[in-house]
């Protein structure tokens, strides 16, 4: 008896000291959340390439990297591939204690589309228990894939004219649907809004621009990438669904994300603007 009663009481220490260490150490979720920017941590490298592939055919190799220039608590690279402006994969990966992370698919492609990449690279920085910062970068990758032996320039202008006819229909039932008067805002699709967002946004100063980028990027991860919530309460995957538009307002007090899921229904996104969102 004294024997089983030692026993269970090494069993209870055990599992007590379990539940300590999960305390002391709770698992991270794979997320990204923004925290105020650290100047004085910077990516040595971001980049985003897509490469045409001779063998085998039709096949495009879409890769990402970004390198910190230091060890990060957290490390998230979030990227997005459209064609004609339309989702058709998606990359993320997180890593604790590590400045890099490195990202790979191979894509086979059936006709000719116009291919856009977007990543958004992110760092968690933990400088001790009460202060956290982050640190942010973007990349980008645009190809003309090009399966048939016409002629390649009227063939790049037929895809641009496509997509852009196709993205503007939709964003323009998106508008109509939500009653949004676009006079009110400054208008980005997202490739062009991460581009711009390298250095500033119009009429925002750098320090604003992060702000912008880091709360954008956090909605879109929670609220897009792991899935599109619409209006029924339902998840639809975000494949197929079209390149958002950003609407930044005139008096900067909010955004708007507005896409179209691959079932036709338009979606539309709001994040507050501030230093402390």
């Amino acid at each position: 008896m004294k024997k089983m009663y030692l026993v269970l009481v090494g069993f209870i220490l055990v599992i007590l000291a379990f539940s300590i260490h999960q305390y002391k150490n709770p698992k991270v979720q794979e997320s990204i959340t923004y925290f105020p920017i650290d100047p004085k941590v910077t990516f040595k490298t971001a980049q985003t390439t897509l490469t045409v592939m001779n063998k085998p055919a039709n096949t495009i190799v879409w890769k990402e990297h970004s390198t910190l220039d230091q060890k990060a608590y957290l490390r998230q690279d979030a990227a997005l591939l459209y064609a004609n402006g339309r989702l058709i994969d998606e990359l993320w990966n997180w890593k604790q204690n590590t400045a890099i992370i490195d990202q790979e698919k191979r894509i086979t492609l059936g006709e000719s589309v116009l291919l856009q990449a977007i990543t958004f690279h992110h760092a968690e920085l933990h400088e001790n228990d009460n202060q956290i910062f982050s640190s942010q970068a973007m990349s980008s990758a645009q190809l003309y894939f090009i399966t048939s032996q016409a002629d390649e320039a009227n063939m790049k202008k037929q895809l641009d004219e496509q997509t852009e006819r196709m993205l503007q229909l939709n964003w323009n039932k998106a508008l109509r649907h939500f009653s949004i008067n676009l006079s009110n805002y400054q208008a980005f699709p997202l490739s062009q809004f991460n581009e711009l967002a390298k250095d500033t946004l119009p009429g925002f100063t750098k320090s604003e621009t992060g702000t912008i980028v880091g709360n954008l990027w956090e909605g879109l991860y929670k609220n897009y990438i792991l899935g599109i919530k619409k209006a029924d309460g339902t998840i639809e995957n975000p494949k197929g669904s079209t390149l958002p538009l950003i609407l930044i307002a005139n008096d900067k007090t909010h955004l708007l994300v507005l896409t179209e899921t691959s079932s036709a229904e338009p979606i539309l996104l709001r994040q507050m603007m501030g230093e402390d969102d």
